[in-house]
């Protein structure tokens, strides 16, 4: 693959296609599998949903369980609103979240919010994971070296 300008990652969960964009042209489209409840929004931990919204990746992991992955910057500010509004985070967690998110690092991944969601390999085959986006090997690896840490990624319904 030729080296992408301004690329973009565009999920699309009910039809379980990620979309990869360079300088808004698409130029490949994968199959992908989605935690176990694939339908609506995440909302806590361990409700095994793959969020909605806008992200960017904050980390790019070649160490990872699930042979590569992609670390998105969930939750984002919205699911932090609604958690603090909620009551699911307090005050304190809420703006720790919200400056890592103003300084594109890694929002707190260990509050009642839930964390650890990647974009990896592993198969795509089937609705598997615990809220991640799961692509074939082939696929993530592909994914992998065509985009950096800062790449915009939005996962609609």
């Amino acid at each position: 693959m030729a080296p992408l300008t301004k690329p973009l990652i565009v999920v699309k969960k009910g039809r379980r296609e990620l979309l990869l964009y360079s300088n808004d042209k698409l130029v490949r489209t994968y199959h992908v599998g989605l935690g176990l409840s694939p339908v609506g929004d995440k909302v806590r931990a361990g409700d095994r949903r793959t969020p909605e919204g806008d992200f960017y990746i904050f980390v790019k992991n070649d160490k990872s369980a699930f042979y590569l992955s992609l670390g998105l910057s969930y939750p984002n500010a919205p699911h932090a609103e609604r958690g603090l509004r909620d009551s699911l985070i307090n005050r304190s967690q809420y703006e720790a979240i919200i400056r890592a998110l103003k300084a594109r690092k890694t929002p707190p991944q260990n509050t009642r919010l839930g964390g650890d969601i990647y974009i990896h390999g592993n198969g795509s085959q089937s609705d598997w994971t615990w809220g991640c986006v799961a692509l074939e090997n082939e696929d993530i690896r592909e994914l992998f070296d065509a985009v950096t840490v800062g790449t915009p990624v939005t996962i609609q319904p």
